[in-house]
């Protein structure tokens, strides 16, 4: 279908009834690999492609109810979770100014950006499963830019009207109407934009103290740049540039096709069953006329936010959204044909007329075994090792002003400077010992406070009797432990210098 066609009202917008019988299509082709689209190609003598704008029309089904249930829970978590409070503090705040970043019960250092590269593996290792699996039903259900342009859709639905409305409201020149419906609908979207870019920089500010401030007029510079630059990205990304985001600029729509396999699930249209495709009347049966169950009503391409036809194949456009599903479900009720023309399968459910069990099945394949076993590995690890971390950091450095000096009572004595981080938010207090040669002892017994997700400080001297050991450097232990707690205890290296 042409762009034009695709940005221009048809019969069937007015009514979902369908079209009357045209001449039949050819034969379909035997089923062969979908190849994903590229970029259209300009014409001639022009180095620039002109696109219609997408206009979506509104449809209702299991699919799309799918979507709001996950737009739904997407925003809940990132518009409340700033809000909820925890321990005297938000739950997930991360203090760039105090180099802390708080998740719950934990409070993470700089010391524990191993953790942040964790998450970056599981990430990705997520993102090959579930691509290899699914296809790209994040994109269609989860990804903010489509949470929140089927967002802006809501709004500006609400305000101008549906498919027809919207574009004759675009086609007809500037009056008082027209400014009025646009001046509103821009208003509503600047509005959820700016409460978007206030409630990200909420994560890195406290969202309370934010508030205030804003409500003062007495916003840093930064903080104001942030909600701006995020609140203005979110604007334009869902309000303007919607499916340019998904076809163009997106990385993960460039390269995902690199994990799509034959028994990947995708949105398909069935073109063993549909061709050829055509109008019909519902009182003649389809093959009478030699045509398959497609009417070519056009509804799969005028629900699609993307624009696309789904009967060309599986393209780089598609965000499997299922939308096209749920239009063509409610056409073939109304022809009284069986449901699934357009359907989640895969090109070799397809190409073998495969049952449901089947791809489940398939499903369980070396690769999907492969990554699982990688991520549930990699994911249980982490998980042990949160389970298991030690609120308390130790670092030791021995003071080089001087190797070793000798003490009062004729023993030999090196200075150490010991950098103590309470990783918990209740106040500690730690214990200081040393070990490692004989005889070694603190100078004086040595009890460190610290205040709860804070730092402290303590210079210890340590002796140990001359002759205890050769002249240089010899390794020692210094056990730091928690008055309250044994269990929690961190022990550390050093080198005690002997003349």
């Amino acid at each position: 279908m042409s762009e034009q066609q695709r940005s221009s009202p048809s019969s069937s917008e007015a009514s979902s009834a369908p079209l009357t019988q045209s001449s039949p299509r050819p034969p379909a082709k035997p089923l062969r690999r979908a190849k994903l689209s590229a970029v259209p190609k300009p014409e001639a003598g022009s180095p620039f492609v002109s696109e219609a704008k997408v206009y979506p029309r509104s449809i209702s089904g299991v699919f799309q109810r799918w979507r709001w249930v996950f737009a739904w829970l997407t925003q809940i978590v990132f518009y409340g979770l700033c809000w909820l409070p925890w321990n005297g503090r938000q739950a997930v705040l991360f203090d760039l100014d105090a180099r802390r970043f708080y998740v719950f019960d934990f409070v993470l250092w700089p010391q524990d950006t191993i953790y942040l590269a964790v998450l970056l593996v599981l990430s990705a290792l997520a993102l090959f499963l579930f691509t290899t699996v699914a296809g790209r039903l994040w994109c269609g259900y989860t990804c903010p830019q489509t949470v929140y342009t089927e967002l802006f859709l809501w709004v500006e639905r609400k305000i101008e009207g549906d498919r027809a409305k919207r574009m004759k409201l675009d086609a007809t020149p500037w009056g008082p109407r027209k400014l009025g419906l646009k001046s509103a609908k821009h208003g509503v979207w600047l509005a959820v934009a700016l409460w978007t870019g206030f409630t990200f920089v909420g994560y890195f500010t406290p969202i309370r103290e934010l508030a205030v401030e804003t409500l003062s007029f007495s916003l840093s510079g930064w903080e104001t740049f942030w909600v701006l630059f995020y609140g203005g990205a979110t604007y334009g990304m869902a309000g303007f540039m919607r499916e340019q985001m998904c076809k163009y600029i997106c990385p993960y729509a460039q390269f995902q096709f690199v994990m799509f396999d034959q028994d990947t699930l995708i949105v398909a249209y069935d073109e063993a069953r549909g061709e050829p495709r055509g109008g019909r009347s519902k009182k003649v049966a389809a093959k009478e006329q030699g045509l398959g169950d497609c009417v070519d009503c056009s509804m799969c391409v005028q629900v699609c936010p993307t624009g696309i036809d789904i009967r060309n194949g599986l393209q780089l456009e598609c965000i499997g959204c299922g939308a096209c599903i749920d239009a063509c479900d409610q056409v073939m009720d109304k022809m009284q044909y069986p449901r699934g023309l357009i359907r989640y399968s895969t090109e070799n459910a397809l190409k073998h007329r495969s049952s449901r069990a089947t791809i489940l099945r398939r499903a369980l394949r070396p690769r999907v075994l492969i990554y699982s076993t990688v991520f549930l590995v990699a994911l249980i690890a982490t998980a042990w090792s949160l389970a298991t971390r030690v609120p308390l950091k130790v670092d030791v450095q021995r003071d080089r002003a001087a190797l070793a000096s000798e003490a009062d009572d004729g023993s030999i004595e090196n200075a150490f400077r010991l950098q103590l981080i309470n990783a918990s938010e209740s106040e500690r207090h730690y214990v200081v010992s040393v070990a490692g040669l004989e005889g070694i002892h603190l100078a004086e017994a040595l009890t460190v406070s610290v205040q709860g997700a804070s730092t402290a400080a303590a210079t210890v001297q340590v002796r140990v009797a001359p002759g205890a050991a050769g002249s240089g450097p010899h390794r020692i232990e210094f056990t730091v432990t928690d008055q309250a707690d044994p269990a929690v205890t961190v022990t550390e290296d050093a080198k005690f210098w002997l003349p």
